[in-house]
């Protein structure tokens, strides 16, 4: 494909947090990103907004109850599609180049697999895809010679410091990822059992939805990153490293074997990872403001508090032990998150009802698509359980 052609994207969670920079990025370059399709999850008005505005012709809706809703709103010739079908029906869009998939939670994954399968390289901003099922999309995607392009700001920071170094994986001594600390990162351990709804939910530098924020208070986003990291780049769990950086200009870092280091650095604003994503491999002018190195006052770095926080070290292990594990280790944690909102658990116990789940899960070999979401549903039923117990 020429890449000075206008891209064609297909965007998957339009009306959340990354969906709508993906909208200020494709407004940013109109002639070089067109979006071709939309899909929501039952936002009808905003996503019908998006429709009118962007011109797209093929819309999908998740919660398949509402596409009556959606049919009155947009023009007569937008073709909507229905539930989980729908979207991976997006995916698979005739003339798409790239497909973003933004959609929070597991109901990406057969989606990816369809875009991947359709032959459109894939914009990854939904963790569960790589985590749940990392050998086989990867296996999938090397079948058919499309490119996985990492959305998150972290995985985004690595694919350019990677870019062009010809030794690959061999090159790379360490790759470390960089983390806020969430808003309890100074907290003593033992007031963290006092966390409320409403504390969790105030992140320090970042804007995001409320699962990703909560995930970022207990460090289970940064635990989820690593394995995805490890599927993304090909590099062991145990050359997987985080560290603390409160101010988030770092978006992370690769450690080479000669031991230099390169960085990325930015803004903390999604567009910018989002722009490199659907214009890779180019760099364009998008009317993106520079970092003013003369303004920044510190730029800080401290070990994680593993023992505090201990969503690292389950990371780890379920990145270690490979093989269904991730995907319960990602389940539990999306129940227990769910438990804390509704105020059924406190703030610690998040960490204790994932551990328990994975500590009490048979592991098995994520060789199919189905033992995958098998193992899944039973960590979500086992998840319940410790919630109550």
């Amino acid at each position: 494909m020429n890449p000075r052609r206008r891209k064609k994207v297909v965007l998957l969670g339009s009306t959340g947090s990354i969906g709508r920079s993906t909208l200020e990025v494709a407004r940013l370059l109109p002639e070089r990103i067109e979006l071709v399709g939309l899909a929501a999850n039952g936002s009808v008005e905003a996503l019908a907004a998006q429709v009118r505005e962007t011109g797209v012709k093929h819309a999908a809706l998740y919660d398949a109850s509402r596409t009556a809703e959606l049919r009155a709103l947009v023009p007569d010739d937008v073709i909507i599609h229905a539930g989980p079908e729908g979207l991976s029906e997006l995916a698979a869009l005739d003339g798409a180049d790239t497909v973003l998939v933004a959609i929070v939670g597991t109901a990406g994954l057969q989606p990816a697999l369809a875009a991947i399968e359709a032959g459109k390289n894939l914009a990854v901003a939904s963790k569960e895809i790589l985590v749940m099922a990392g050998e086989i999309v990867t296996a999938a995607a090397a079948r058919k010679g499309v490119t996985l392009l990492p959305v998150d700001s972290e995985h985004n920071a690595i694919f350019q410091c990677l870019d062009g170094h010809r030794g690959g994986e061999k090159e790379v001594s360490r790759l470390i990822l960089t983390a806020s600390g969430g808003p309890f990162r100074t907290w003593p351990a033992d007031q963290l059992a006092g966390v409320t709804l409403a504390q969790a939910l105030k992140h320090p530098t970042w804007e995001m939805g409320r699962k990703i924020t909560i995930d970022s208070a207990t460090l289970f986003n940064k635990g989820l990153e690593m394995i995805e990291a490890r599927w993304l780049f090909g590099i062991g769990m145990e050359r997987i490293d985080v560290v603390v950086h409160p101010q988030s200009i770092v978006h992370s870092m690769v450690e080479f074997i000669d031991g230099s280091v390169l960085a990325q650095l930015s803004k903390t604003d999604m567009c910018f990872p989002i722009q490199y994503a659907l214009t890779w491999p180019e760099r364009l002018a998008g009317g993106l403001q520079a970092l003013d190195f003369a303004k920044l006052a510190r730029l800080d770095f401290e070990e994680p508090r593993h023992a505090d926080f201990p969503a690292l070290g389950l990371a780890r292990e379920a990145g270690l032990a490979g093989g269904t594990l991730p995907a319960v280790f990602n389940a539990a944690n999306e129940v227990a998150v769910d438990a804390f909102i509704a105020g059924r658990i406190r703030f610690p116990e998040i960490w204790r009802v994932v551990g328990e789940t994975m500590q009490a899960h048979e592991l098995a070999a994520a060789s199919s698509l189905e033992a995958v979401i098998a193992a899944d549903a039973w960590a979500r039923r086992a998840a319940l359980a410790a919630c109550h117990g």
